[in-house]
């Protein structure tokens, strides 16, 4: 028998067949929506495929084209409305920019109950602020996820008041952004600093890489080479730190031979302000973060 939910979606991706939307009846899972599918909900959702089967997930974008395409690349059901998604889904995850969040909340804050959670990934956007505009008694999950979730490899500051949420709740939480990446649990006042960390800080890697590959290029390498060296090498260096556990500093002197080529680079890289750029990169991204509020 077809739901009063069902009416609701455009008859795309999977719900186009039968048997999946009878399946889907007999089943007792809960469902993730998505409003937005801008470059980060669109990574989030495809790493959730990964893990999530798709039929328990929706989606919705104002630009309803985007929508269906990528419900037709996914077959990831395509709600009518954000309205719709909201009023469908168990976990409402909010991919908007902060600017379009008011027009949002707007649109759900009549379908979200407090039976359901809410997960936020916009930057300046805090939990009491949504809870003054959805009702104080909403669970909401304030998160920092970042571009490399498109392959999985993600990572995300996530926070929330744990005692508001059951055990099974918590676990699909972390299963949640598990399946894109990591997720490390962290104080909301620190969330400014995990935009600084890692969920802008793609973009100076992404620029490093270039950089890199350039000065090789200078010198006659490839370029096709040199980007796929050099972005190999970072990855290759990342994963050092992690798997060994040493402090990066002593990893980079593990590198420099004394009298070699390394300490020279090193040296060069010093003097002309190298971590200190980085560090006042994070100073404008944190400071960019406070303006907005």
């Amino acid at each position: 028998m077809k739901t009063a939910d069902q009416n609701l979606l455009y008859q795309t991706g999977g719900w186009k067949d039968r048997k999946k939307k009878q399946r889907l009846e007999e089943m007792e899972m809960k469902r993730i929506g998505f409003i937005g599918m801008g470059n980060m909900g669109y990574a989030i959702l495809k790493g959730l495929l990964q893990v999530f089967d798709r039929e328990v997930l929706l989606l919705t974008d104002a630009d309803r084209k985007r929508a269906e395409k990528i419900s037709e690349e996914t077959g990831v059901a395509c709600a009518a409305d954000n309205a719709a998604c909201a009023s469908m889904a168990d976990y409402v995850v909010l991919a908007v920019k902060p600017q379009y969040y008011d027009a949002v909340l707007s649109d759900i804050k009549d379908t979200v109950t407090k039976e359901k959670i809410i997960i936020s990934i916009a930057p300046s956007v805090t939990i009491q602020d949504l809870k003054e505009k959805l009702g104080q008694d909403r669970r909401i999950v304030r998160a920092m996820p970042n571009t490399p979730a498109l392959v999985g490899m993600g990572v995300t500051g996530v926070c929330y008041e744990a005692e508001r949420f059951s055990e099974e709740e918590r676990d699909t939480i972390r299963q949640f952004f598990e399946s894109f990446g990591s997720m490390e649990l962290v104080e909301e006042r620190l969330m400014n600093a995990v935009v600084c960390v890692s969920g802008s800080s793609p973009a100076y890697v992404y620029m490093f890489i270039e950089a890199l590959a350039d000065s090789a290029v200078k010198y006659g390498l490839p370029r096709d080479t040199a980007y796929r060296m050099a972005a190999r090498t970072v990855m290759g260096s990342a994963e050092m730190v992690l798997e060994t556990g040493e402090h990066p500093g002593k990893l980079k002197d593990m590198v420099c031979s004394p009298g070699g080529t390394t300490i020279a680079a090193v040296s060069a890289l010093e003097e002309c302000g190298f971590r200190n750029a980085v560090i006042k990169a994070a100073d404008a991204c944190f400071k960019k973060c406070t303006d907005m509020r």
